[in-house]
């Protein structure tokens, strides 16, 4: 019998990204949609030529994107939107909630997305969990939309719009209006995900204005967990679980600490002269809820991440490596993990590495273990410290460390 120190790590990514192509999203279309589909189509300008090319299969070419995965050291993926969708300008998940006059095209698209990406998912059902898409502009449609997603096994549950401050047509996250929508994701025992570039305003396109986006994204995706804790969503629907991913997790302590304090003030009745009798303190600290029904999708980490383990919870941090995008771990995920996990126990890093994300998803971790062995991502790999770092990664991770030797904290 292999030994425990011996057994390979069963390494599921849960970040990663995936869509057809433009062209292909029209065999996915209504019939009703098809005639608009071509009109728009026709005048539709690719917003990120530098991603044409060898790259841009790798997010609809089954063979090529498993083998890629493999060769990094990975047997499972959790699948975030990738392409553009059916009338949309940009991904969806940095597109931002459609206005009321484009919700009708823009639920089209997803939906066709929808069903592009349940097929995609059973070419290769063990290995991928597919996360669907859902708007919040029309609450039934929303719940529909999550009914299909259930019953088409796309596992990776949904993807929850954040609305920005400028999206002024739609309610914030704490708003009682989705509470039908909580109960029916919790109904179907869904994660509610969340990811990296959602929830942002927008920016005047003067200059400065990708670094602001990209400086200040941390904080507009961050509202999306505090509004759902604050407002007591998972008070009232206490077995959701929700994800908030590419965001690392050191950032989580502090936040909690933060959440705890307003908490207590506003269970006190003192915050400063604001009327909190009319609002309702949560039943326990918002740190509870935080510890109980969210998890982490700490892509590609660094140390930091790695360290905050014991405050989140050793159970709730989640690896990935953002395949097949350029800031993210691929194709030098090895030496990622050796960057972050060398010096941690094993079973913790079996649990970060790819258990947590089997038990949150539903990955059969039995059943991928043959392709583990073939991965062969051994424990003794992973102590081995990462002595350099790769110089043609572009690895967030890696550039962070690249700059720390430098005096800069990025």
């Amino acid at each position: 019998m292999t030994s425990t120190n011996e057994q390979p790590y069963v390494c599921i990514t849960a970040d990663t990204h995936a869509g057809a192509s433009i062209d292909t999203y029209r065999g996915y279309l209504e019939q009703r949609w098809v005639a608009d589909f071509d009109a728009w189509r026709g005048g539709y300008k690719n917003p990120s030529k530098k991603h044409v090319g060898s790259k841009k299969t790798k997010n609809w070419d089954s063979a090529e994107r498993l083998s890629d995965l493999v060769g990094d050291g990975v047997v499972g993926e959790v699948i975030f939107p990738n392409t553009v969708p059916p009338f949309y300008a940009k991904a969806f998940h940095i597109a931002g909630p459609p206005r009321p006059e484009e919700y009708e095209r823009a639920l089209a698209g997803t939906r066709a997305h929808n069903r592009w990406l349940a097929e995609f998912c059973r070419e290769a059902p063990e290995r991928r969990a597919g996360i669907g898409l859902i708007h919040l502009n029309d609450i039934d449609d929303a719940i529909e939309d999550v009914a299909w997603i259930a019953k088409s096994g796309l596992r990776g549950g949904v993807l929850l719009p954040l609305p920005s401050p400028g999206e002024h047509w739609l309610q914030p996250l704490n708003h009682p209006d989705y509470d039908r929508l909580w109960a029916a994701i919790q109904d179907h025992d869904l994660v509610m995900n969340q990811h990296s570039g959602q929830g942002s305003p927008p920016y005047s396109g003067g200059q400065g204005s990708n670094a602001l986006w990209a400086m200040e994204m941390p904080f507009y995706v961050q509202r999306g967990y505090t509004h759902l804790i604050m407002g007591g969503v998972f008070e009232r629907f206490p077995k959701l679980k929700y994800i908030l991913t590419e965001s690392g997790c050191s950032w989580a302590p502090s936040l909690m600490s933060r959440m705890d304090a307003m908490y207590m003030a506003w269970k006190a009745g003192a915050i400063g002269e604001i009327d909190t009798t009319r609002d309702p303190a949560l039943k326990e600290p918002p740190s509870f809820y935080a510890k109980r029904n969210c998890w982490y999708g700490a892509s590609f980490p660094g140390p930091a991440e790695v360290a905050s383990r014991d405050i989140v919870g050793k159970d709730k941090v989640l690896w990935g490596n953002d395949y097949p995008h350029y800031e993210g771990s691929y194709p030098y995920s090895k030496e990622n993990m050796r960057f972050a996990f060398s010096d941690i126990p094993e079973n913790e890093v079996r649990m970060m590495l790819g258990e947590n994300a089997a038990k949150l998803y539903n990955f059969d971790i039995e059943a991928l273990r043959p392709i583990a062995k073939e991965a062969n991502i051994t424990p003794d790999l992973v102590r081995t410290p990462l002595e350099e770092i790769p110089e043609d990664s572009t690895c967030l991770a890696f550039m962070r460390a690249r700059a720390e030797k430098f005096g800069i904290k990025m």
